[in-house]
């Protein structure tokens, strides 16, 4: 690896290397990896191979898929293969339909808690933006109650979210009413940082979760699921097996949230199209549920 005291260069991921990383992730995690993909794959993990010391993709996936060793290095591998891209309010009119038609017709007066989960939450922008978008209809509602959850696959992007720390551009688009209630500023004045409050952050429960998991650590009588921008990255039958589980905890008349290029074509649910990229469970599914047992 060293030729006097010079780094010798990593070689280039081989299309042999590229297809056992492409057939790990695809196997365990459910993501596609097509071959426009290799590129970004190999610059995800170069400077990590070399943190190892191993000699080359060819080195290190033996060292990652064959020894005792490696499997203590996979997440690292999953953090690093899988993409984070995320804004606070990204596509607004979800929390608009949220706002005017979800929660206004909730029973906030008879105790029920009103349950929600961003799936896919990456470093938490989705989520904490629930949490603002939840707190301010308290504020008018005070018998709301509500729960939010929050997943991810990767530890790294979780350890960010629970952390609530964010660049202060990350946040300057925000309505500065938002950011004087949900934020606080770095005491550090050389630091462009805010932090979210304390009281929001422990509004959000965090999970770390494979969608292709068995079985899901959460509520089966959600309201609403966010699963926004996470299905681009299955092949359709995942998709179906995923969706299908969501559903399976989403209460009858509970609503599905999709990025806006995404869709349920093709898929077979108990969902129906209500607005763009958001899904209402049928409200006889639960009928239909006992008509299937009977």
């Amino acid at each position: 690896m060293l030729q006097g005291n010079t780094l010798a260069p990593l070689p280039g991921l081989s299309s042999k290397d590229f297809l056992r990383i492409k057939t790990y992730v695809e196997k365990n995690l459910g993501i596609r990896l097509p071959a426009a993909k290799q590129v970004m794959v190999e610059s995800r993990l170069r400077k990590h191979i070399i943190r190892l010391g191993k000699t080359g993709f060819s080195d290190y996936c033996d060292f990652l898929f064959d020894s005792s060793e490696g499997k203590k290095h996979i997440q690292e591998f999953v953090d690093l293969i899988t993409t984070n891209k995320t804004d606070f309010y990204r596509e607004p009119g979800h929390f608009d339909f949220l706002c005017s038609s979800v929660l206004t017709k909730f029973p906030a007066a008879s105790g029920e808690v009103f349950r929600i989960w961003s799936c896919g939450c990456s470093t938490g922008e989705e989520p904490y933006t629930i949490a603002m978008v939840m707190e301010e209809y308290f504020r008018q509602n005070r018998r709301f109650v509500y729960e939010i959850f929050a997943s991810d696959i990767s530890s790294r992007v979780l350890e960010n979210a629970r952390s609530g720390i964010y660049e202060y551009p990350r946040i300057e688009n925000l309505p500065m009413d938002l950011i004087k209630r949900y934020f606080l500023k770095s005491r550090d004045s050389a630091r462009s940082q805010v932090r979210i409050k304390p009281e929001l952050r422990g509004k959000i429960r965090f999970y770390q979760l494979n969608l292709l998991s068995e079985k899901y650590p959460l509520p089966k009588n959600l309201d609403v699921i966010f699963f926004r921008n996470v299905m681009i990255y299955f092949e359709k039958p995942t998709q179906q097996k995923i969706i299908t589980k969501l559903c399976e905890h989403l209460k009858p008349g509970g609503y599905l949230f999709l990025g806006h290029s995404e869709s349920l074509t093709g898929i077979e649910t108990d969902l129906h199209n209500v607005a763009a990229t958001v899904y209402k469970k049928s409200s006889d599914a639960l009928k239909n549920n006992f008509r299937k047992l009977a």
